[in-house]
């Protein structure tokens, strides 16, 4: 026996925790492509900054990431396409968002998974509405999970192991379960652990596109010339090789990045020509920021 261990004491998982270590051992592909970006957000943080100042509120950096995502994924939704067995894959044309929201439960933080359905199909605004509406609301006990996957997931080994392999076999030969349960496209942030520092993040993921939010910083860089600062984020986006092959990949990231760094619908009249209502501005100053 070993002495020399200093005190320590064993605390049970909880049963969200023993839920979400189940859900970890579910995620596929292991056949993936990570792209790590650095994109300039100056446009949105400063219009986020005027925004506040004007108003008092605070819009959702998060939200505004999910609307670029969303319209970059509906000019190519094959992006967001799952095996349907080995011989078909489905492509899903609204782009549902899943995102993990912080909210109050009792007297703590936690968080509770949610799907911003139909993203391609909402404002900037709608979107930011909509996640803190779901901010706002107390964290349910199952944290957003459906009672009877919370279920599953809690089962005693080896009932797990057998209901995980079962559950993954369905959604292999059916990919809209996995859907209804976490959205075409996800986007997670771990940007708080850099404390204003560089730097990327890599997760696991069950979805064919997921984007996850580093660390942003402000750097010297040139534009049109000149050097100026630029608030810059590290941007990690991942794909299923699967069904995503590497020049349709770059093509959408670098699209994606295009939306983000232009300020996509904050301006006026949005650069694609649409008639929809996802040209509208939220303040006036947005044409001002935009340009």
């Amino acid at each position: 026996m070993n002495n020399s261990i200093g005190p320590h004491h064993v605390v049970d998982l909880s049963p969200t925790r023993r839920v979400w270590l189940n859900t970890l051992a579910m995620t596929w592909p292991a056949h993936s492509i990570h792209g790590l970006l650095e994109v300039d957000v100056t446009v949105i943080r400063r219009f986020i900054a005027e925004h506040r100042a004007l108003t008092g509120e605070t819009l959702s950096f998060t939200g505004y990431l999910t609307y670029c995502l969303a319209r970059a994924v509906a000019e190519d939704t094959t992006v967001q396409s799952y095996l349907k067995g080995r011989r078909q894959f489905v492509v899903f044309d609204d782009v549902d968002v899943g995102l993990m929201v912080e909210g109050q439960a009792g007297d703590k933080r936690a968080l509770r998974g949610y799907v911003v359905r139909a993203a391609n199909r909402k404002t900037y605004r709608e979107i930011h509405d909509e996640i803190r509406a779901v901010q706002n609301t107390p964290v349910p006990a199952d944290h957003g999970m459906p009672g009877w996957y919370r279920a599953i997931m809690l089962l005693p080994w080896p009932l797990s192991s057998l209901a995980k392999a079962a559950l993954g076999g369905f959604i292999r030969r059916d990919p809209t379960l996995a859907v209804a349960l976490a959205g075409t496209v996800g986007v997670t942030s771990v940007g708080m652990f850099g404390g204003g520092h560089s730097g990327w993040g890599v997760t696991p993921s069950t979805q064919s596109l997921s984007v996850v939010v580093g660390g942003a910083s402000t750097k010297p860089v040139f534009v049109e010339g000149r050097v100026e600062p630029r608030e810059m984020l590290d941007l990690t986006v991942g794909f299923n090789h699967d069904v995503i092959d590497g020049a349709p990949a770059a093509r959408f990231t670098r699209r994606l990045v295009e939306l983000i760094e232009s300020g996509y619908g904050l301006s006026v009249a949005n650069e694609a020509g649409d008639d929809d209502r996802s040209s509208e501005p939220l303040p006036q100053l947005a044409h001002e920021l935009v340009g």
